[in-house]
């Protein structure tokens, strides 16, 4: 997911997003151990999603204070 388009979103989204990729990645993870996946960059690419849509989270809830 592109930075540009995380952007774009609510914050509520947001929050429901990074919950739902959690989840994901969680059950990724999970099924990794128990069956390896043949493209791992999946784990990495989702991890980094994450990330970006957290910072972005966390950019707007503080211009929010401001």
């Amino acid at each position: 997911m592109k930075t540009a388009e995380i952007r774009e979103m609510t914050i509520n989204d947001l929050t429901e997003r990074i919950e739902t990729e959690k989840a994901n990645l969680l059950t990724m993870k999970m099924n990794h151990a128990v069956s390896p996946i043949e493209n791992t960059s999946k784990i990495r690419n989702l991890r980094r999603d994450i990330a970006r849509m957290l910072t972005v989270l966390q950019q707007r809830q503080t211009n929010e204070k401001k």
